[in-house]
Formats: C-alpha cells, sequence, structure tokens
C-alpha cells in the first residue's frame, strides 16, 4: 500500500532553497523511505551513520564528500556524528548550490548538537509525523486512531501483529535509543516514566508528583520531559494567556504524540475494545489535536496551538492562533451528540475566537448556535482548518 506523505511538495520545495535539508522525526516513521524517493528524480548517495561502515567512510568527510558533489547526499540518523555538522558548513560554503545534502535525524535540532550553530542560515528543517487522516483516508479513521500512523504498525497484516510491533518499538527506545539521545537512566526507570506519561495523557503536567511517584527530583523529571518530547514521542500543549486578565491555568497539558503507542501501554489490542477503554475519551482528545496541528503546519505556516483553562472552570480544549487572533476554539468529544458547556462559551469570549467547534465522533456537520459548529474530525481537517 503507497501512501502519499503530505510533506512531499514542501520537501521538493525546500530543496529548491536550503543546501540543506533537515528531515527530522521519531524512528521509524519512515524518513529514509521519503528521501530514497527521490532517487527517481537524480542520483543520489546514501549514508547510515548507524553503519560503523558507513561511518569510516566519513573519517575524512571533506575528502570522501568531494568525491560525491554532483549527487544529492542523504546522511541517516546525523545524531550518530553530531560533530559531521561543522564539517559540512564549510563544504557548503564552498558551494552555496540548493539541494545538496538531506540529513535524517530522530531527535529534534536543540538534540542534535552544534547543528543549530554550525548550519544556521544553510539548513531547513521540516519534521515528519506518523501517518495522518488525510494521507491514510476518512474511511480508516478508527483504525489510525487505534493503531497510530507509525507505518508499521499501521500498515500490519493483522492487529496482532500491529501490536508486537508497537510493543517492540517501545521496548527498543527504553533499551537503546532513549539512551543516545541523553537520556541515562536505567531501563527500567525509563519504562515507568514512559507508562506514568501514558497514565496522565490529556493532564496538567505536575512535574513534583511524578518526581515523588519515581523518587526522583523536579529538574530530573523536567529533563526527562524534555529528552521525551526531542525524540518527538511527547507533546507538551502550553496554555493560553496573552492579554487576558484572568487567573489562568499556567502548567502544560501532556499527551503522547502517537495514539498506538498510548494503546499499546493500556493493552488495547483489538479495535473494538478501543471504546470500553476508561482513557477513551483522552486518547481520543490527543488523536485529534495531533491530527489538527500536524495538518495545521501544512496549512498555517505560522499558525500555534494551545489550550485554554481558567482557574475558575473556563476551558477548552484546542485554541488555533493565527497571525495574533485567535482563529478558532475546539471542545472535543467522543459523543456523537455533544453539548456545549458553560465553560467553553466563556472561553470563545475571553480569547475573542472567531469560531468555536465541537469535533465529535459524527458524520454529521451542523450549528448548534450561531458562531459554534459541530462537526467530524476529517470535515473539519479538509472544510474547516484551510478556511483559518
Amino acid at each position: 500500500m503507497d501512501i502519499v506523505r503530505n510533506i512531499e511538495p514542501l520537501l521538493a520545495e525546500y530543496l529548491t532553497i536550503f543546501p540543506v535539508v533537515g528531515l527530522i522525526g521519531p524512528r521509524q516513521v519512515g524518513k529514509t523511505t521519503l528521501a530514497k524517493s527521490l532517487a527517481k528524480n537524480q542520483p543520489i548517495h546514501y549514508l547510515d551513520l548507524e553503519s560503523a561502515a558507513d561511518r569510516q567512510k566519513l573519517s575524512d568527510p571533506v575528502l570522501y564528500l568531494q568525491n560525491h558533489q554532483d549527487k544529492l547526499i542523504i546522511l541517516d540518523e546525523i545524531q550518530q556524528m553530531p560533530q559531521l555538522m561543522a564539517e559540512l558548513r564549510g563544504i557548503i560554503d564552498a558551494d552555496r548550490r540548493a539541494g545538496r545534502f538531506i540529513i535524517l535525524g530522530s531527535a529534534s535540532p536543540t538534540l542534535i548538537k552544534k547543528s543549530a550553530d554550525s548550519l544556521a542560515g544553510r539548513i531547513g528543517y521540516i519534521e515528519l509525523p506518523s501517518f495522518t487522516l488525510n494521507e491514510v483516508g476518512i474511511e480508516n479513521e478508527t483504525k489510525l486512531w487505534h493503531r497510530g500512523g507509525f507505518p508499521l504498525s499501521y500498515l500490519a497484516g493483522s492487529e496482532r501483529g500491529s501490536i508486537i510491533w508497537r510493543k517492540n518499538f517501545i521496548k527498543t527506545y527504553i533499551e537503546k535509543d532513549l539512551a543516545l539521545l541523553g537520556l541515562s537512566a536505567e531501563p527500567q526507570t525509563i519504562e515507568r516514566f514512559w507508562r506514568m506519561l501514558a497514565s496522565v495523557h490529556g493532564n496538567l503536567w505536575n512535574s513534583e508528583s511524578i518526581g515523588r511517584s519515581m523518587g526522583l527530583t523536579h529538574p530530573t523529571i523536567n529533563r526527562y520531559l524534555d529528552l521525551m518530547e526531542g525524540a518527538f514521542l511527547v507533546r507538551r500543549l502550553q496554555p493560553y494567556f496573552v492579554n487576558i486578565s484572568k487567573r489562568l491555568v499556567k502548567s502544560p497539558k501532556i499527551y503522547l504524540r502517537d495514539s498506538g503507542i498510548l494503546h499499546a501501554f493500556r493493552d488495547i489490542i483489538q479495535q473494538k475494545d478501543l471504546m470500553d477503554d476508561p482513557q477513551v475519551g483522552a486518547s481520543w482528545e490527543g488523536f485529534v489535536i495531533e491530527q489538527i496541528i500536524e495538518t495545521m503546519q501544512n496549512i498555517l505556516m505560522d499558525g500555534q496551538a494551545f489550550f485554554y483553562r481558567t482557574q475558575q472552570g473556563a476551558e477548552c480544549d484546542l485554541i488555533i492562533e493565527h497571525n495574533g487572533k485567535v482563529k478558532a476554539a475546539i471542545e472535543i468529544k467522543i459523543s456523537s451528540a455533544p453539548q456545549i458547556s458553560k465553560g467553553f462559551r466563556i472561553t470563545m469570549t475571553d480569547t475573542n475566537a472567531q469560531q468555536g467547534f465541537v469535533i465529535a465522533k459524527t458524520n454529521e456537520t451542523y450549528k448548534i448556535e450561531e458562531n459554534i459548529t459541530v462537526t467530524s474530525l476529517s470535515t473539519f481537517l479538509q472544510d474547516f482548518l484551510p478556511k483559518l
């Protein structure tokens, strides 16, 4: 099953602008496959920096890479050789042609040390997320929600095959990958922390509470969270509080970015069991937020996402801000017949939101009030989000 990735046009555009394009995202999300697909359009040279043999080839990177300067050079898992960034700067400055290198990384630029300084002005970063609803088709919404968007999980031949892949993905990250990114703790500690993140999915972040539960300090817990976020495994959704004179919640909300990974921690194997899980509402909320944010990044390049909550109880799940204005306040409901709370109406007034939406498990779109629309996730992504 071939799935066309939404960022392909953006990747092609970046290759006409920057000498280096950084394609980043979690492991196993399809970065290498997408980069290699460019081979049909131009000659490429691929190096896997997890391979000792390929790293040895770059013992003198200037000399080696000069022999391939007529090709698009793909350097996979760049975080294995962060010192290479400084060498690339000199190579690029000698020839500033666009589209010379693609570097692939399983960590954010802040974790790929030296990249921000060494290649400033020479590199453009693009994040490749796991599969989105627009990519797999709206008819596969529940499957995507259940299995998550990692290609080998989503495309597995059976639900059992999918959960086995996800469990092993988690095991590999715990035993190897997170340590390589700087999370220096015993595997049992990392697994426990990840499980605790899954248990507070959709809730306000309280590092002191989690630290007490794990016997770790507040700074250590926050450092762990930073590394998990930098590995694209966790989303920290910040509260909206600009120019509002009310007592607001200031802690972020925490979500596991891939719903399939959340469900693996919840031991939800069969799709039919998803709706019976006590955490189903939080799971659906996180899935919808992730789909909106990932789609928004291709539509509203400077759009930002927040949540809103006051100490008095007014709240909504998602605020979309663009060009300094709140374009939409969004409430997310698992129900097919959602009700609007007083707190949501207060949110719209407080933030001066232009439109309100309730995204529910429904096939209908209708007005519940003059400026509040109930709709499905797919309809919001296709019909409403591009017009914000």
